[in-house]
């Protein structure tokens, strides 16, 4: 069996979020791209990214890289993100230094470029998977080594770039498969009134069915909308269902 096909037949057997990201990390670190940071949002506009507490991002990047990149807006004016929300597929980042020579980019997107120059984030690739949906995109950032170059990158990315491209389409496939919180974290009894909800039940039929009192029930639905920062139940049962957190069988 050849080594990307037992670490496919490995990733699409995992159970949770973490060894999935754990099995994705090391198997780009083997390919020479030891930093990733992942991205997945269901709610984009015209205007914007949605709420930040909604977005799926994974990353091994140190937390005084990755907490100045959000909270600065870093992400909005990020040569590599407008790109992968255009497009589909692999971009080498030899595409934003050439846009930079050039003085095609905002003295914003040449900020993010110093700020990313200064970490050690210099040389990679950028993903950006095909969405189902306009309101959703996910992407990856493949950075390389420290202290790889573009051209260093570009002829391992001669040999194994289809690989690469392969193993991070079925990550990110998975990914959307497996229960995930994030920001939103459902208690199990709030999972259970909403599931009870998507079966069309009332919340007189839910009262009997979980030996409850309909005030009980109520109460419970309430705290799953804050939990969800949603305005309606039926808001409610959608976002739970986005973040596979509906008739899950164990999380």
């Amino acid at each position: 069996m050849s080594s990307i096909t037992s670490h496919l037949l490995a990733v699409t057997s995992a159970r949770t979020v973490e060894d999935l990201w754990s099995l994705h990390t090391e198997k780009m670190a083997s390919y020479g791209f030891d930093r990733l940071i992942y991205g997945f949002t269901r709610y984009i506009t015209s205007s914007s990214l949605g709420d930040p507490q909604d977005w799926l991002i994974l990353t091994n990047l140190p937390s005084e890289y990755m907490d100045v990149f959000m909270q600065e807006g870093h992400q909005q004016n990020a040569p590599m993100v407008r790109w992968a929300l255009d497009n589909d597929g692999a971009c080498s980042w030899q595409w934003m230094e050439d846009l930079a020579r050039s003085g095609k980019l905002s003295d914003h997107e040449l900020g993010v470029m110093d700020f990313n120059a200064s970490h050690g984030v210099k040389a990679g690739y950028t993903i950006s998977f095909r969405s189902v949906s306009e309101r959703t995109k996910g992407a990856i950032g493949l950075i390389a080594k420290n202290g790889t170059t573009q051209d260093e990158v570009e002829a391992t990315w001669a040999r194994i770039g289809d690989d690469v491209i392969v193993a991070n389409n079925v990550f990110h496939l998975k990914l959307l498969t497996l229960p995930y919180s994030g920001a939103r974290r459902l208690t199990t009894r709030q999972r259970e009134v909403l599931q009870w909800v998507g079966d069309g039940k009332t919340t007189q039929d839910i009262a009997i069915l979980l030996e409850l009192t309909p005030a009980t029930v109520e109460k419970h639905l309430r705290l799953a909308r804050e939990a969800l920062d949603v305005e309606t139940t039926a808001q409610a049962v959608l976002k739970a269902a986005f973040y596979n957190q509906m008739f899950v069988i164990d999380l």
